[in-house]
């Protein structure tokens, strides 16, 4: 994230501060964006990359028939988790066996995508090569990249962006300064001096606003005069051009210097932060020796003046976010003593992570969510753990997220963390232990580990770590097929959680036996594990979420399996609802799926149609089609089949593709709702991608449509896939509320 620009929930970030200039840059690189498919936005530190990037992708997002993805990359430490970083920003669940360049590629190879990798240079190999294999394997995908270098592909197109002009620079200084003085204004007056002020910092943008902030105390004379011997004291007395590099270093260690020791201390201190943080988490970890907690807020919101820290978002919760800039974070970190700053950082994160262990089920939703907002910090954490040799503190933090890892649809990346971290414990102990058992829940086919886990558990004496791994050890055994041997882990798991009193581990295997009876086409039985663990779970205040989610799943199909379709779909709507509630894409394609299959049984055929196109839609991004389980795949291929005849070839592709490519609420709304007929104009109101009046792009395809070309034939006029066509022709269709050519045309003439 840059400064002026903020997160919004979908799409690329907003911009909260007015852009200047940089029209000869947007041009061309509009040019290059419809031609090559790399192109890397080049520059020094603060010289505006990621705003003229995000500019350019915003105004060619049109162009793109799957739309574009913001890949953030500044919080991001650990190279080897590039692919997963992508895969979640495109909504790929990490499920199934494929690794996660391999889920990205095949998931991209026959899309129409902008991708922006943003802030690469400190990842720039990864970037390269995955942007290289990229390439390769999919031919309507471009990539745009930002970083301080070239990433050094074959076709990339390297587009530098430079300082500011004269003109550009006085302009952005006098829009920054009205902001904190107001009614500032650039007039034959000051004109000499606002130029001769934006030269002195060579037009860099960051410098410029870093300076600006200091005309509260200061006059546009006095700011360039202490400026001015600022830079001569760096240059040893001459009047020298700095590199722009230097310029913004020579800037902000000018705006360190006019800190007060306080101020200066807690920027070091909030620089070991990766992503964004609250008030709490700085009080955490930036209190102690020469800042009381009490002085945590003041000294913070004296940063916030000086525009050292941002306030990035704010949370659900009410509460504002706060995020250093990149290159503010990398000059506190070269300002940082050995003041234990990491220490508690990494302490912060354990308890975080103890908590929702301990808790897991109260408040279980608020709790995961104030979790995922600290994703970027949670790993940083690991990775500071692991660097100040705290081997143990790192692999209770991974274990104890035992269940955040899997929620947030990260299996594979809480693999790696543990993968990593038993090479630091290669001996029998308690951490080894927890973290094989831990994998065996994470990883499919990993019986191996839950085996060894349980063993080293007994040996030590350790029956809660013993018990969860029979636990974890049965949803191993039973995702394999291995019912037999699933259900004896069970048991064994069963008795020991109830001795001792493990409730949590009760709820879970309540889900995990329902689950295995259901899908070992054993109704009853499930239906009986999920009446005990409803029951079990509106027990706990507040409620717990993810696993009572799965049993109102499960319930519904046994339900369904039962031939009891009203409680049936009563329950996939209640899962449906929680699915969506904690962001589980792919939760929420087995609700759609089961809902599909009732409608089929009420011969409600375009319902089934849409509710199959938008089950299919997510488990392209999930994995598997119900998760690769023999047994509900042959549900959905009767319901397919059955559908297909009843509609038509014709009627059957159309409404398959409009529940493909509705935006989620809109299908969660129509499935819940239990209507029939999805009106492509509620789908047009809840995406904001298709709202207002038509691109140029679109107009084009649509007055090529009405003159009675086919969609073949359009593709060859315009020199784009047909593929690309049909998307287009479905978004206009759903952005004006029309299903058919005719009353495109009638649109078109009326328009």
């Amino acid at each position: 994230m840059t400064l002026g620009l903020v997160r919004r929930r979908q799409g690329l970030p907003i911009e909260v501060t007015g852009f200047v200039g940089r029209q000869r840059e947007l041009d061309e690189l509009a040019g290059l964006l419809s031609s090559a498919r790399l192109v890397t936005v080049i520059g020094p530190g603060g010289v505006g990359k990621t705003r003229v990037a995000l500019r350019a992708a915003a105004r060619a997002e049109a162009e793109f028939a799957d739309g574009v993805c913001l890949v953030e990359l500044s919080d991001l430490r650990d190279a080897e988790l590039l692919p997963n970083t992508v895969a979640n920003s495109l909504g790929l669940n990490e499920a199934g066996a494929r690794n996660r360049l391999d889920a990205i590629t095949d998931y991209l190879r026959d899309r129409q995508l902008l991708l922006i990798l943003d802030t690469c240079e400190h990842l720039v190999d990864a970037c390269a090569m995955f942007a290289d294999v990229l390439l390769r394997a999919t031919t309507e995908v471009t990539v745009l990249a930002t970083s301080r270098q070239p990433l050094d592909v074959p076709g990339e197109h390297a587009f530098a962006v430079l300082p500011l002009p004269d003109a550009e620079a006085a302009e952005l200084f006098a829009q920054r300064a009205a902001t904190v003085v107001p009614g500032f204004a650039v007039n034959e007056a000051n004109r000499a001096s606002v130029v001769a002020l934006c030269r002195r910092l060579d037009g860099v943008p960051l410098a410029l606003e870093l300076a600006t902030v200091r005309l509260r105390a200061l006059t546009l004379e006095q700011l360039y005069t202490r400026l001015e011997d600022r830079f001569r004291l760096l240059t040893g007395g001459r009047r020298a051009t700095l590199p722009h590099h230097q310029t913004l270093h020579a800037a902000t260690q000018w705006s360190y210097d006019l800190c007060t020791p306080e101020e200066q201390l807690l920027w070091a201190r909030l620089s070991v932060f990766a992503g964004s943080f609250d008030i709490a988490a700085a009080e955490d970890v930036c209190s102690g020796p020469g800042l009381p907690r009490e002085n945590v807020v003041p000294t913070l919101i004296g940063l916030v003046d000086k525009s050292v820290v941002l306030c990035a978002e704010q949370a659900e919760n009410g509460c504002n976010r706060y995020r250093l800039l990149d290159s503010m974070r990398e000059f506190g970190a070269e300002k940082l003593t050995a003041d234990h700053t990491r220490e508690r950082y990494v302490d912060r994160y354990l308890t975080l992570a103890e908590h929702f262990a301990e808790n897991f089920t109260v408040a279980q939703l608020s709790r995961y969510r104030a979790l995922r907002r600290e994703h970027a910090d949670i790993r940083a954490a690991i990775e500071t753990a692991l660097d100040l040799y705290r081997d143990v503190a790192a692999a209770r933090l991974t274990t104890d997220l035992f269940a955040y890892w899997h929620i947030a649809g990260l299996p594979r990346e809480g693999r790696y963390w543990l993968t990593k971290l038993l090479e630091r414990f290669p001996d029998p102990c308690v951490a080894r232990a927890r973290l094989l058992v831990v994998r065996c829940y994470l990883v499919t086919g990993a019986e191996a580990d839950g085996r060894e886990g349980i063993a080293i558990a007994e040996q030590l004496g350790e029956p809660l770590v013993a018990a969860r791994g029979y636990l974890y050890l049965h949803l191993a055994l039973a995702a394999s097929g291995r019912l037999a041997e699933a259900a004896q882990a069970g048991a064994i798991a069963a008795e020991r959680l109830a001795t001792l009193g493990d409730t949590v581990g009760l709820h879970c295997l309540d889900a995990q036996m329902a689950q295995m009876h259901a899908v070992a086409g054993e109704p009853d039985l499930a239906v009986a594990w999920c009446a005990d663990g409803l029951a079990r779970s509106c027990a706990a205040p507040d409620g717990e979420v993810w696993e009572t989610s799965y049993m109102h799943y499960t319930l519904g199909l046994a339900l369904f399996q039962q031939g009891k379709y009203a409680q049936s779909a009563d329950a996939e709507h209640t899962a449906l609802g929680m699915k969506v509630e904690l962001g589980d894409m792919m939760g929420a394609a087995h609700c759609l799926e089961v809902l599909s299959w009732l409608a089929v049984r009420e011969r409600r055929y375009e319902r089934a149609a849409v509710l199959l196109g938008a089950a299919d839609a997510l488990w392209q991004r999930t994995g598997r089609r119900v998760s690769g389980n023999p047994f509900l795949e042959g549900f959905h291929q009767q319901a397919a089949a059955t559908t297909r005849d009843a509609l038509g070839p014709e009627r059957w592709d159309t409404l398959l593709r409009r529940g493909g490519l509705a935006p989620p609420d809109a299908i969660v709304a129509f499935a819940v709702a239990d209507a029939d007929e999805f009106a492509p104009a509620s789908a047009a109101s809840a995406r904001e991608a298709t709202s207002g009046p038509l691109t140029g792009r679109e107009h084009e395809i649509a007055t090529l449509v009405a003159d009675g070309l086919s969609n073949r034939e359009i593709a060859h006029r315009l020199v784009i896939s047909k593929r690309t066509v049909d998307a287009h022709i479905e978004h206009i269709f759903a952005k004006l509320g029309v299903s058919s050519r005719v009353q495109l045309a009638t649109w078109l003439r009326s328009a």
